[in-house]
Formats: structure tokens, C-alpha cells, sequence
């Protein structure tokens, strides 16, 4: 038996990040741009010592490391992966990495006093089961890309308001005019196919409208220079002047989910150029402005989303309205803005911490919160995660599809069964975990297929 939505797992091996963390090679890139924020060193403190401090278990190893005392505000906590912490009087919460939870290994019995924390920036393929509310709603705290989370990442893909407002990669309008005689209106770069948004099957019956270089895996027609076709140029200088040159890009997230914003939708923003974007429903609010990108949701068939982009493609002044915003410097969205200038953590920001140490320390301070008032003779307050910390729908294909008159075994098809699975997987391991007792893997499918 597998856990559905996890078939994708690579093999782990350690990696030293640039924040001095360490993590697994597999683990999202952007997890690669930390930068270190002080901290306490921890070296053979002795015992009494460590009993001053509340104790926080990473149960999934995100972070490496295997003792570091690390201080938040006035606040400091004794941050492990060792698991030999796992009855100590001291351990106060255990912290998880959403891609790599899983029903092998389980922190149980859980006491009263332990608080469970979710960091999960990824889309539902990853973890299929953590998106039902019997599973969601097992953590006290949550960081998410849901706006609901605890610690919103939202923006986790966006460094700040000056490199959407920086005119480095802009290429002029006459420019991109003159380059259209040898490039299509539209780009698209996408070598993770088949993702459950079905968005290869939308750009597929695109292309029989309207022109499009696609320089991924997924329906590639046009090859990148050599030295940028590893995926992990595709935030290189020359990767970025490449892509400049274009005036649309397809920008489609591999799920639909509110809030799930990625770099697909803030790239062409930081360039110049016009997204067409597919993803979040709730991407007007974080837009730039009103008029800032092409939203396929507006747009009852590919053959329509077309016929608009040649219109704008033809007449500068349809375009240009789209890229007002950037010529001018003006943001005018101001959800967005304080939602930047308001994040507790900062992306490629040495004068900030990252979005894993801001975690940590959310965890902390509330440990140490209770510890206070339990220490006043008051009850601690109990903080819960909602549904809307990480929830997606059902995943589904496009109406053109022409996976609906194929069998079920097809991938895209497989996200379906997979979110379906995940419902069960979900409330069998609610009701073991509620059980409050270890169980075997033999236990939790016997419930996932009990019908």
C-alpha cells in the first residue's frame, strides 16, 4: 500500500543549506535560499541546564540539525531532531514538515501538554491527506501558504515590493514588438507535467489557437542553451533575459488552491512580463494592481483567452495597460503591501530571519506563553488549526480534455483518485490518532479499505 500523492518521493540524502540548517535534497528549492539568523550554540550543556529550557522535536528532519539552542526575542528553546527527546519532561512541541509527514512513525501517546506544528509550503501533491480537516485540524499551529495560517507564507515566493517595481529585465514594448517576428506572443516553461491542475491539457488545446514556445518538458517546441536547461536555472540571469523577451507567459500552478501562490506567478512580474495566469481563485487579491495579469478563470474556452492575447498583441495600447503599473512604480494593492511589510521573516534578506526560523520561533513563544501563565496558576490557552489552514478541492480535468474519454489509469486522472483516497486516509488516521495509542501500517489501511 502507498500513501496516494506521495508516489513522486525521491530518495533523501543530507545537504547543507545556506542558513547553516541542514535539509533533504529533494525538499523544495526555495527552501535553499535561507540565510542565517543568530542563534545560541548549543555545546554539551549539562543537563539542569537543558531543563530550562522548553524543547522543540522536529519529528520530519527538515532542519538537520541535532541540538541548537536557538533565541527568539527574550524567549529561547532548545531546537532538536533527536528523538531520544521524545519522552523528555521538557519537550513541549513537535514540529513537521508537511511533504514528509507520514503514518510510519508518530509521536504517541501524545500528553496533554504536547503541541503538534505544521510547516507546509507545498501544493496538496505532495501530501494529499493533510489537506481533509480530520487531519489538518490534529496541529495547534500551522505555517502555510494560506492566508488563514498562523504564519501566512503566502508571499513566500516574493522578496520584496522593490524587485516587482525594479525595471532591471524590462525589455521596451518597441522591443518585444520587433522580437515577435521570430518568437511566439506567449512562453510557457513547465517540465512538471501532468500536476493535478490538469494545466497541460489547457495549454495543449491552447496551442491550436494560438502560437506558443514552450521550452519545459511539458509539450516542449523550442530548446533552451544548454547551460540553462538544468531546472535550476530557471532563476539565472540568463534564463530571466530569455524570458523578458516575451510579452505573455503562461503562468499555471500545479494546484488550485486560494492562496497557493508560486514563483510562476511572481517571475513575470519581477521581468515585465504579462502573466496569464491560472491558480489561485483568490489571486485578484494579491495582484499589483487591478489590471496586472490575464486571468485564464475569465475565460470560457482557450479559444476565447487567444483571440484576446492577439488583440493585445496587435494594439500597444491594450498592452501597455497591463504593465502601467511597473513603468510607473505604482502598487496599489494594499492587502499586498501590508502583507510584506507585515511578515515576520524575510526571502534572500540577510537582516531578516527565514520563514523556518520565524516558525520555530511562532512555536516558542506560544510554548513559553503557557509556561507563564501555567506558572500564574492559569490555564493555557489551547490554539487549533482550522480547515482553512490548508485546504484544496477536489482536483479536476479540463472539459476538452481528452483524458475524459481515456481510463483511469492515466496521471491526471490518478490526482483524482488520489484526493479520494486521501479523504479515507485522513479519518483513519484521525480516529488512531485520537485513539491515542501506536499502530501498525496494517491497522491504518485495514481502516482506509474497510468498505
Amino acid at each position: 500500500m502507498v500513501e496516494l500523492g506521495k508516489f513522486e518521493r525521491k530518495e533523501f540524502k543530507s545537504s547543507s543549506l545556506q542558513d547553516g540548517h541542514t535539509k533533504m535534497e529533494e525538499a523544495p528549492t526555495h527552501l535553499n535560499s535561507f540565510l542565517k539568523k543568530e542563534e545560541l550554540t548549543f555545546h554539551r550543556k549539562r543537563k539542569w541546564e537543558l531543563d530550562s529550557y522548553p524543547i522543540m522535536l522536529w519529528w520530519s528532519p527538515l532542519t538537520g540539525e541535532t541540538g541548537r539552542l536557538g533565541q527568539c526575542g527574550a524567549d529561547a528553546c532548545f531546537f532538536t531532531i533527536n528523538r531520544t527527546y521524545l519522552r523528555h519532561h521538557m519537550t513541549k512541541a513537535f514540529l513537521f514538515y508537511g511533504t514528509d509527514f507520514n503514518i510510519d512513525s508518530l509521536p504517541l501517546p501524545r500528553k496533554a501538554h504536547h503541541d503538534w506544528a505544521l510547516f507546509h509550503e507545498e501544493s496538496p501533491k505532495n501530501n494529499y491527506k493533510l489537506f481533509h480537516k480530520p487531519v489538518i485540524t490534529l496541529f495547534n499551529y500551522t505555517a502555510t501558504f494560506s492566508r488563514h495560517s498562523h504564519l501566512p507564507l503566502t508571499t513566500q515566493y516574493l522578496e520584496s515590493i522593490e524587485v516587482l517595481k525594479s525595471l532591471r529585465y524590462l525589455v521596451p514594448l518597441q522591443s518585444k514588438n520587433e522580437l515577435r517576428k521570430r518568437l511566439a506572443p506567449l512562453v510557457y516553461v513547465q517540465s512538471d507535467c501532468d500536476p493535478p491542475s490538469d494545466r497541460d491539457s489547457y495549454v495543449r488545446e491552447l496551442m491550436a489557437y494560438i502560437k506558443v514556445d514552450s521550452y519545459g518538458e511539458c509539450l516542449r517546441n523550442k530548446d533552451l542553451p544548454q547551460q540553462l536547461k538544468n531546472p535550476a536555472s530557471m532563476d539565472a540571469d540568463g534564463f530571466y533575459r530569455i524570458i523578458a523577451q516575451y510579452k505573455f507567459i503562461l503562468a499555471f500552478e500545479n494546484a488550485v488552491c486560494d492562496d497557493y501562490i508560486t514563483e510562476k506567478f511572481w517571475r513575470p512580474l519581477k521581468l515585465g512580463v504579462v502573466p496569464v495566469y491560472y491558480g489561485s481563485p483568490s489571486i485578484t487579491d494579491w495582484l499589483p494592481s487591478n489590471k496586472s495579469a490575464i486571468l485564464v478563470s475569465e475565460f470560457s474556452h482557450p479559444r476565447e483567452l487567444a483571440t484576446y492575447i492577439r488583440r493585445l498583441d496587435s494594439d500597444d495600447g491594450l498592452y501597455e495597460a497591463y504593465v502601467e503599473w511597473k513603468l510607473k512604480g505604482e502598487i496599489s494593492n494594499q492587502r499586498l503591501l501590508t502583507a510584506l511589510r507585515e511578515r515576520k521573516w524575510g526571502v534572500q534578506d540577510i537582516s531578516q530571519d527565514n520563514y523556518i526560523d520565524a516558525f520555530e520561533c511562532m512555536v516558542c513563544t506560544k510554548v513559553w506563553d503557557n509556561i507563564r501563565l501555567q506558572e500564574k496558576g492559569l490555564p493555557p490557552k489551547r490554539w487549533e488549526a482550522e480547515d482553512t489552514h490548508l485546504s484544496c478541492p477536489k482536483p479536476t480535468v479540463f472539459a476538452f480534455s481528452p483524458l475524459r474519454a481515456l481510463p483511469l489509469s492515466s496521471l491526471r486522472e490518478m490526482w483524482i483518485s488520489s484526493f479520494e483516497q486521501s479523504k479515507k486516509e485522513a479519518q483513519a488516521l484521525r480516529w488512531l490518532v485520537d485513539r491515542n495509542q501506536n499502530f501498525s501500517s496494517q491497522e491504518f489501511w485495514g481502516l482506509v479499505f474497510k468498505d
